[in-house]
């Protein structure tokens, strides 16, 4: 349980510090330093360290084991760069647009998330593969899937100093949501 601890506070801070690195790059340098502090939260880092493994989220350890999990129910709700954030089967509009630098952070932190958990095997081919195995699970307005479809697609043939251009962002965000 103790190495869990530094083990989980050394993934938080790696992904934290790769975020940071990429919404430097894509400026929007403030969302990535206060990017996911929400994990230091005692309902998120202690589930997190119950259900550390090193490879994946431990919210999926979490899920399986309990049937959901309170970090995620927890985290979802006080991270506006999450897609569910925004959702509201209730509303008119289930899935709003999501605003520029929420959908730049979601961008950033899926990059830094697959960096993180796939280690040396990430590719920059990575972003686009999982989000198209992935986006049927994912509630998202499709104006915005399109802006990130976009980006993962110029990710994996211009490469992420290319695509993470504040100005290439920006343009891409303004075709597909205006």
């Amino acid at each position: 349980m103790i190495k869990n601890i530094f083990l989980h506070l050394n993934t938080i801070n790696k992904h934290r510090f790769k975020v940071f690195k990429l919404c430097v790059k894509a400026g929007i340098p403030y969302r990535g330093l206060v990017h996911d502090l929400s994990k230091y939260s005692i309902t998120e880092f202690f589930e997190g360290v119950k259900y550390y493994s090193g490879d994946h989220s431990p919210i999926q350890n979490a899920k399986q084991d309990l049937g959901y999990s309170k970090a995620w129910l927890h985290h979802k709700g006080h991270n506006k760069h999450h897609p569910i954030y925004w959702y509201d089967p209730n509303a008119p509009v289930q899935a709003p647009i999501i605003p520029y630098k929420y959908v730049v952070e979601m961008i950033c932190d899926t990059i830094a998330a697959g960096m993180t958990y796939e280690g040396k095997n990430w590719t920059i081919d990575y972003q686009i593969e999982y989000h198209n195995k992935e986006r049927r699970k994912i509630i998202i307005n499709p104006k915005i899937d399109a802006v990130v479809c976009e980006v993962y697609e110029k990710i994996k043939n211009d490469g992420i100093d290319n695509a993470l251009k504040p100005k290439e962002l920006k343009k891409i965000y303004i075709k597909h949501v205006n």
